[in-house]
Order: C-alpha cells, then sequence, then structure tokens
C-alpha cells in the first residue's frame, strides 16, 4: 500500500461506501499525462477491498498488473484512459493490463467501469481486462479504441468460476478490429479474439456490446456455464462472429452484420452454437450483405433449440439461414423471416437428430435453385411445419420444401415457387389445407418413387400432383 495520506478510509456517498480503502491514483503518484509508466503505482496501491478512482487523464502502462484472488477490488474512471504500450515496449510475454484472479484462485466482487483504453499507436493492442471471479463481475462502460495490430491476446477474458457465481458485462465496445497474424509483430495464431470466456461455470450476461472485425472470433464462449448475449452488435469477425459453447445460452435483440468479407477468414459465420442444453435466439437481426459462412448454425452438440421473432437477410453470394447438424437436438423455429437472394437452403436441417417445428415463419427472395434447389431441405424425421409462407420467385428451379426423412406435417401453409412446391420423399406425410404453386406451371407436389403412406387432403393445387410411384397415396377433398 501507499503512504498515509494517499489512500483513505471510505466515506462518501455512492460506491465509495462499498470500500474500506479508496485511493485516487494521481494522488498515490500516478501520472496523468501519459509520459510515464503507472503500473508500478497500481501494483502497490491495488488490493482486497480498495476501490482504485482514475481521475480524467491518460495513464501509460507497460506492465501487467496481477491480483490473485482479489476481494472487492474496483477500477473506476473518470474521463481516463489507459495507454497500453506497443508490442516493442510491453514487458511481456503476459500482454494483459490487468489480471485480477485466476482459475485456481479466483476474485470475487470485481468493479470495472468507464475506461478507455487507446492502442491507436502502431503496433499496439493488448488483453486489457483478463477476469477470473467466482461472484460478482460487474463491467460497465469501456471503450477500446483503435486497431489491435499487436499480434497478442484480445481485449478482454471474463470468466465465473463458480457454479452459483454470476457476472453482468454492460457496454464493452470493441469497433475497430484486429489484423491478421501476418500483419502483426506478435505471432498469435489467426489473431486475437474480442471477447473470450472460456472455462465459465456460471452465469454472465453480456449486454450492449460491440465487437468488430476480430480474426479469432468476436465473442467466444467455452464451459459448462449459461450466457446471455443481449442488445448487442457484431460484426464482420471470423471465423464466427458469436461463438457459444455452454450449458445454456440466450441471444437476444442482438445484431448480427456481415457486410465486409475478409480474405483471411476462411468464414464469418454470424452465430454458431457448438455445445448447449438449451439454447434461444430471439428478437434477432441477421445482415449477410457480403455473405461469408451461413447465418445461423447449430452443431450436433445442441440437445434442444428455440429461434423465435428472428430477421435473417441473405444478399445473392450463397449462404444458407439456418443450419441444423446431424445429430443436433429438438428445434423449435417460429415467427422467423428470412429474406434470401442466393442459391442455398433458407432451412437446412440435417439427418439423425431431433425434431423440428416450423411455425409462423416466412421465406421470401429472389433465390434461385442452380446450386441448392430446394428453400427447405428436411432429412429430419418427426417434423411439422404449420402457416408457413414460402416465395422463391428466382429462376433455375428453385423448389420449396424437400421431406426426405419420415413422418411430415404440412399444415395451412402458403408455398410459391419457380419450381414444385413440395418434394415429398419420404414417409408417413400430412398434406393438408395448403396452397402450393408452381410460378412456371411445374407440379404443386411431387411424390417420390420410394414415398409411403402419403396423406393430401384439402389443399388447393393450382398445378396438380406427379406421383412417380409412391405407396399408400391417398389425395381428399383437394382442388385443382
Amino acid at each position: 500500500m501507499a503512504a498515509t495520506g494517499l489512500i483513505g478510509t471510505a466515506t462518501a456517498a455512492g460506491i465509495e461506501d462499498e470500500y474500506r480503502t479508496v485511493v485516487d491514483v494521481v494522488e498515490a503518484g500516478a501520472d496523468p499525462s501519459g509520459s510515464e509508466s503507472v503500473s508500478p503505482v497500481l501494483q502497490d496501491v491495488i488490493g482486497d477491498d480498495t476501490l482504485l478512482k482514475f481521475p480524467p487523464g491518460r495513464y501509460y502502462m507497460d506492465e501487467q498488473i496481477r491480483e490473485s484472488g482479489a476481494d472487492n477490488v474496483g477500477l473506476v474512471g473518470d474521463d481516463a484512459t489507459l495507454v497500453p504500450a506497443d508490442y516493442y515496449d510491453f514487458d511481456g510475454p503476459q500482454y494483459r493490463l490487468f489480471r485480477l484472479g485466476t482459475y485456481y484462485d479466483p476474485a470475487r466482487d470485481i468493479r470495472i467501469k468507464n475506461l478507455e483504453v487507446d492502442q491507436r499507436a502502431d503496433d499496439t493492442g493488448i488483453r486489457a481486462f483478463h477476469v477470473s471471479a467466482s461472484d460478482g463481475l460487474f463491467v460497465k462502460n469501456i471503450d477500446v479504441i483503435g486497431r489491435h495490430d499487436s499480434g497478442t491476446w484480445g481485449p478482454a477474458l471474463f470468466r465465473i468460476t463458480d457454479a452459483s457465481g454470476s457476472g453482468h458485462v454492460n457496454g464493452f465496445r470493441l469497433s475497430d478490429g484486429a489484423d491478421w497474424q501476418t500483419q502483426t509483430p506478435g505471432d498469435l495464431w489467426r489473431g486475437p479474439t474480442g471477447i473470450l470466456v472460456n472455462n465459465h461455470s456460471g452465469s454472465l450476461r453480456l449486454e450492449h456490446c460491440i465487437v468488430r472485425n476480430y480474426p479469432d472470433n468476436g465473442l467466444y464462449v467455452t464451459g459448462d456455464g449459461s450466457v446471455s448475449v443481449v442488445r448487442g452488435l457484431f460484426q464482420n469477425s471470423g471465423p464466427v462472429n458469436v461463438r457459444i459453447g455452454a450449458d445454456r445460452a440466450t441471444v437476444a435483440g442482438t445484431e448480427f452484420v456481415t457486410d465486409q468479407r475478409s480474405p483471411n477468414y476462411l468464414a464469418q459465420i454470424p452465430l454458431r452454437f457448438d455445445y448447449a442444453n438449451h439454447v434461444e435466439v430471439r428478437d434477432v437481426s441477421v445482415d449477410l450483405t457480403a455473405p461469408n459462412g451461413d447465418a445461423i448454425q447449430f452443431l450436433d452438440d445442441v440437445d434442444d433449440a428455440t429461434v423465435s421473432d428472428t430477421d435473417i437477410d441473405i444478399a445473392d453470394v450463397p449462404a444458407a439461414g439456418i443450419v441444423a447438424k446431424s445429430g443436433s437436438g429438438p428445434l423449435a423455429i417460429v415467427d422467423v423471416e428470412i429474406d434470401i437472394d442466393c442459391s442455398a437452403n433458407a432451412l437446412r436441417l440435417l439427418g439423425n437428430g431431433g425434431s423440428v417445428v416450423v411455425q409462423d415463419s416466412r421465406i421470401a427472395g429472389g433465390a434461385s435453385g442452380e446450386e441448392l434447389r430446394h428453400a427447405v431441405r428436411c432429412e429430419r424425421d418427426d417434423c411439422e411445419f404449420r402457416a408457413l409462407t414460402v416465395d422463391q420467385w428466382g429462376g433455375g428451379k428453385r423448389r420449396g420444401l424437400a421431406l426426405l426423412g419420415e413422418d411430415y406435417t404440412v399444415y395451412k401453409c402458403r408455398i410459391r415457387c419457380s419450381d414444385r412446391p413440395v418434394s415429398a420423399y419420404g414417409d408417413d406425410i400430412w398434406i393438408e389445407d395448403n396452397y402450393l404453386d408452381s410460378y412456371s406451371g411445374d407440379e404443386s407436389i411431387r411424390i417420390g418413387p420410394d414415398a409411403t403412406s402419403v396423406r393430401i387432403k384439402n389443399n388447393e393445387l393450382p398445378d396438380g400432383i406427379q406421383d412417380a410411384g409412391g405407396s399408400d397415396v391417398s389425395v381428399t377433398g383437394t382442388t385443382y
């Protein structure tokens, strides 16, 4: 601790009352002009039950501040900017400004608020905050400005180590992106991740966060805890903008944009779930002006998922809308609108997985069938399509629904395509109360030669039915 007189007992109102000791870092000897390193002063004064207050100024840092097992520590700025040294002058190899807690000796009750990190200088980029907390993590209003071009770790790692612990990150903004590994002095593979959450066991909410153009995922979550991503913006990162593996995951009110393809990134997928017991995606917007990968992916270790009240716009470069990989669990798609102009599946539901329900959803756009024929390709069993509207007017034999598995219900749907609306190639298919029309006059429904037990009831089929040899086919109450 610094000398008496530089540190006082907290008696002021507000957050200062939550700490035994409050330190004005300038009064403690830190240079606010950015001329001299403040790292030695900060390392000297930081400690348990201590609030570090950063008055207006620029605070140059060239060493890591480490406090393992920190208990009730605050870093709060007032128009304050942290200025990391560049790659060559920072005392590495641990390129972090603050490391509070470790996985094996976590911190508790950490507050980080109202700070700017200025890494606009050449060859500069830093992990500003590396926090392992058992509980009580609170981060608010942090801006990292300048492109991360050092080739070292990304700006943030946050994790909650206790299953009953929680954290809240509100307004962590990384708007300027990072360089690919071949363009930096450091050799970190690919380059930095924007926000990393790994070995995570508790509950973490990330709200109003912005991450643009990071080469090794924008937000990357792994662990057996839960995570919520709320009202954020994630743009142009690769290979995935938000990549999540967690016990439970929620993404809500968040915008995803890919409008600039990078020559270095194999993909720039907006949203991917690697594994989870339950996933909820709601009120999400995905805008693929320059697609470089599918919009939303569920991999095989996702046990259960729902996508609702979500809009997806895909330009004329092939990319699918929602993809359920083989082996993934049940999926509900409700009130989802996909506008697709490329020759790809709006919904790709691959086999050997759980049931799928698509309800009150819409697929539109000028997609052609030149590459992939169908707006919806369903290889799953036990699937329902209820009140689905499809309007695909592009050429190249664009088709509507491909039913390739077993046990389907198609009910009260309205499907219009340049080619046939429904391809019934599977077994146990019930098609009722639908309007199915082809712009080019092709058949409304084609029944495949291996299809069995197909029931067609009370439909309006302007272009009729082509039966290529299916067995146990029944047609009743249908107009042509």
